[in-house]
C-alpha cells in the first residue's frame, strides 16, 4: 500500500513497531467498550500480522495512523471489504477506526477517514462507502454524521459476530454514504 497523508497524519501499513499500541487500543476497556472481547497481547499481535497481510495482498484495509509530526502511530482507521452486515452484498467496503484514548476529540478520526473515502471514491472507484457501529456508541455515529453519511434504519442488524452473552452489543445501525452524494458534498 502506497501511504496516504493529510495535514497532521500519515495513513500507512502497520509496522513491527506498533505491536504496543496496537495491543493497547485493543486491551483497553474504554475503546473497546462496544466490543464483546478484549485481546491479550498474543492474540493483538495474530491480528496486527492478519491485518498487514491483508493490506499487502488487496492493497486497503484497516491502516495505522500515525502523527507526522512524531511519527508516533495512535491507532487506525481504514477501508475493509465486509461480509457481516446481512442486508449487504459480500465484499461490500466499510470504513471504519479505532484510536488509543489520549488522542481522542482531537479530529483524528474524521481527518483520516476524510482522505480515506476520497482514496475510495476516486482511486478505488467505489461507488459506496458503509460504516456500522453499535446502535448507542454515539462517538462513533457522530463521525459517520460528520463525514456526511447517513443513517439507513431498514439496514440496521444484530451482528453475526457478537456473542448472545453480551445482547446490549449485538443491534448495530449502518450508515451509508453513495459517491455521487460524496461528490455533491465536496462541491457544496
Amino acid at each position: 500500500m502506497t501511504p496516504l497523508t493529510t495535514p497532521r497524519l500519515v495513513i500507512r501499513n502497520w509496522q513491527p513497531r506498533d505491536a504496543g499500541l496496537f495491543h493497547q487500543i485493543n486491551s483497553d476497556d474504554r475503546v473497546m467498550e462496544f466490543f464483546p472481547f478484549r485481546r491479550d497481547r498474543a492474540q493483538a499481535d495474530a491480528f496486527l500480522d492478519v491485518l498487514r497481510a491483508r493490506i499487502d495482498e488487496k492493497g486497503f484495509g484497516f491502516t495505522a495512523l500515525e502523527l507526522r509530526e512524531t511519527g508516533e502511530c495512535i491507532g487506525f482507521c481504514g477501508l475493509h471489504a465486509d461480509s457481516v452486515v446481512p442486508s449487504l452484498p459480500a465484499g461490500t467496503v466499510e470504513i471504519g477506526w479505532r484510536l488509543a484514548p489520549q488522542f481522542w476529540g482531537k479530529g483524528y478520526v474524521t481527518e483520516a477517514a476524510e482522505r480515506l473515502l476520497e482514496h475510495g471514491f476516486r482511486e478505488m472507484g467505489l461507488d459506496e462507502i458503509v460504516s456500522f457501529a453499535v446502535w448507542n456508541n454515539r462517538r462513533s455515529t457522530a463521525v459517520m454524521e460528520r463525514l456526511g453519511m447517513r443513517r439507513d434504519p431498514a439496514g440496521d442488524f444484530d451482528h453475526p459476530k457478537v456473542p448472545d452473552t453480551h445482547p446490549h452489543l449485538k443491534r448495530h445501525v449502518l450508515y451509508r454514504l453513495a459517491r455521487a452524494d460524496w461528490e455533491a458534498q465536496r462541491r457544496a
